[in-house]
């Protein structure tokens, strides 16, 4: 944590924080098991999506329509922005023979920060293009704002900006399809968004916690073994995801084969990136003058300071508990939401 000059009781209140909360994921999973109708429900069926309807489709036309609406409570200066990356040619679209999968924004401090997709028409891939987005506008902004010394930023900011514009396509689409009454599509958002907050948030801290774990057991001179990992994993599933679940025991062995693990400790700051980001976008929505903050303060400073600095200038101290708090707070609505929404007659 030292090479990014995080404080540890980050760290510890990321752990301690969403421990205390546990019971709102385990409520989450309750809430599966009465969707689905369920006696038993088992970790693989968490992928299942609730919303058992024709899933939403966008073209790339409709989609860029959609990102830069969503984007709007940004002000006139971020949309310019994000149009120049439809018009001036950042966006490489769709698959291709030869073409990597996945998605990235990538580029040098003197070229345009270029993205990659590989676009299909669903509502993860707009969530992918307003997410590269939210990467390139980091970069386009921190580089116009400082030279090559600090043109770049650390990796615990490094998903704040992209998260940060996933929330606000999700508040943009949420509202439109209530404005619609098109109850489907509006489950179809909430569903997308608590699956986030599963995948980023509480899976990400389980991980944390695990490699918090067999760190220390390293550091007092302790031997890790393969029993000892495998148990130790398999008592956080169960801690984690709580009694609504059927376990089988070949999930203590998943551990093994999560690649993060075997390289930089970083996987904590998706959980606090997610929730900082989360925070920033409730900030934006109350109040313009919010985003005009995020720009200045967070989105065009770089390197300039400490990245935990950085981000209490722009309004987000995550020394503290708040930020994590209220994003699972957010969480728990969701739940409520859609459970009345979903059993409503």
């Amino acid at each position: 944590m030292s090479n990014n000059y995080i404080p540890e009781e980050v760290y510890d209140n990321l752990i301690d924080t969403v421990n205390k909360n546990l019971h709102v994921l385990h409520k989450y999973h309750e809430l599966q098991k009465k969707v689905f109708g369920e006696k038993e429900l088992r970790l693989y069926d968490r992928s299942v999506s609730m919303v058992d309807s024709e899933p939403l489709e966008f073209d790339f036309e409709t989609a860029k329509n959609m990102v830069i609406e969503a984007v709007k409570c940004m002000g006139e200066d971020y949309v310019k922005n994000i149009k120049k990356a439809f018009e001036e040619r950042w966006i490489d679209i769709r698959p291709n023979k030869g073409k990597r999968s996945g998605a990235y924004s990538s580029g040098g401090y003197n070229t345009k920060p270029y993205i990659l997709l590989n676009y299909d028409d669903t509502l993860n891939s707009v969530h992918t293009l307003i997410h590269e987005l939210g990467h390139s506008m980091h970069s386009y902004y921190t580089r116009k704002n400082q030279d090559k010394t600090y043109g770049s930023y650390s990796i615990f900011v490094a998903e704040v900006a992209s998260t940060c514009n996933e929330a606000l396509l999700s508040d943009y689409l949420y509202k439109k399809y209530k404005k619609e009454n098109n109850k489907n599509a509006m489950l179809t958002i909430l569903n997308h968004e608590l699956s986030s907050y599963v995948g980023t948030l509480f899976r990400q801290v389980m991980f944390s916690e695990f490699e918090y774990k067999i760190n220390t057991m390293l550091a007092k001179g302790e031997v890790l073994t393969a029993e000892y990992l495998n148990k130790l994993y398999y008592d956080l599933v169960k801690k984690y995801h709580g009694n609504a679940l059927t376990y089988d025991d070949e999930i203590m062995y998943e551990w093994s084969r999560v690649p993060h693990f075997y390289y930089n400790y970083y996987v904590y700051q998706y959980a606090t990136g997610f929730s900082a980001a989360r925070a920033l976008s409730s900030l934006i929505l109350e109040n313009k003058e919010n985003a005009k903050k995020y720009i200045e303060e967070f989105l065009s400073k770089g390197n300039s300071n400490y990245p935990i600095e950085i981000l209490k200038n722009a309004g987000v101290d995550m020394r503290g508990q708040e930020a994590i708090t209220r994003a699972i707070r957010e969480f728990d609505k969701k739940i409520d939401e859609f459970e009345k929404l979903y059993f409503e007659k």
